[in-house]
């Protein structure tokens, strides 16, 4: 218990940025046993007084923190270091530097991000537009999409397109279920919309598959999982976006925000191209 690391993630916020933050921090430790504590909307002296009070009861803490008024940020470090506990902010030095760089104080105003402003409702926007238009519906208006997703079953389409949504882009996907599966109008493309075809190794999407068809506890559908059937579907699809002259990423090995990143810049480019 002892080499347990207690870790305060302390914001004056959700406190979504500074778990972000931690997650891709400890992903470079393979030997980091470790807790969390988050303490989120910390905006007062008496409730850092009370976090720290917590951390008596432990030997091993670290403290990360994301709070952008100075005095309350000046009030943990020096409490912090009263106490001898690292602590460590994940922005303030940023925000000092943009600051300088810029030649205009910073607002130090917690929660910023997210006011609701045109780049919010934009957002939500563009997460009710792809809600609408998953899994092949709503194709009529597919041409209003900034990003348009094609492949077989289970590759990543839905997830991804939800990232992306997430980050203000308007996103259609489509299955590729038969060859009548990908309207002539996306065939067409007249438009010149960014279209990425989506591709995976075929034993690995017959391993998803399984797995899907186990949680719903369906046992029927023997073509949905067959290796061969699944490799026939990957080498139509593959030849689909040749021809067509689409984009393709294999998800093999990638995590949604990997493919999110990789069509993100694909969708520049082809933007820059247009």
């Amino acid at each position: 218990m002892s080499n347990i690391y207690q870790i305060y993630l302390i914001s004056d916020s959700t406190g979504e940025t500074l778990d972000r933050i931690f997650l891709a921090l400890k992903a470079q430790f393979n030997n980091f046993n470790y807790k969390t504590n988050h303490f989120s909307f910390t905006r007062t002296e008496n409730q850092i007084i009370k976090i720290l009070e917590n951390c008596k009861n432990n030997r091993k803490n670290i403290i990360l923190y994301t709070i952008v008024d100075s005095k309350l940020s000046t009030f943990l470090n020096s409490k912090a270091q009263k106490n001898n506990i690292p602590c460590f902010s994940v922005l303030g030095d940023l925000i000092n530097n943009f600051s300088k760089l810029l030649n205009q104080n910073s607002l130090n105003v917690p929660s910023r991000q997210h006011i609701l402003d045109d780049d919010y409702y934009k957002k939500i926007d563009a997460i009710q537009f792809t809600m609408n238009h998953d899994d092949g519906n709503a194709i009529s208006d597919v041409e209003k999409s900034d990003i348009i997703l094609i492949g077989v079953s289970r590759t990543s389409k839905t997830p991804t397109s939800i990232y992306l949504a997430n980050k203000g882009y308007k996103v259609s996907n489509i299955p590729i279920v038969n060859k009548n599966s990908i309207p002539e109008n996306i065939k067409k493309n007249k438009s010149k919309k960014c279209i990425i075809g989506l591709i995976a190794e075929p034993k690995r999407l017959a391993e998803i598959r399984k797995n899907r068809m186990t949680s719903l506890k369906e046992t029927g559908n023997q073509k949905y999982t067959s290796l061969q059937k699944i490799q026939d579907e990957v080498e139509s699809s593959k030849n689909t976006f040749i021809k067509f002259k689409w984009p393709v990423i294999d998800v093999s090995r990638k995590s949604v925000e990997e493919t999110a990143a990789s069509v993100i810049k694909i969708y520049e480019i082809s933007n820059k191209n247009a």
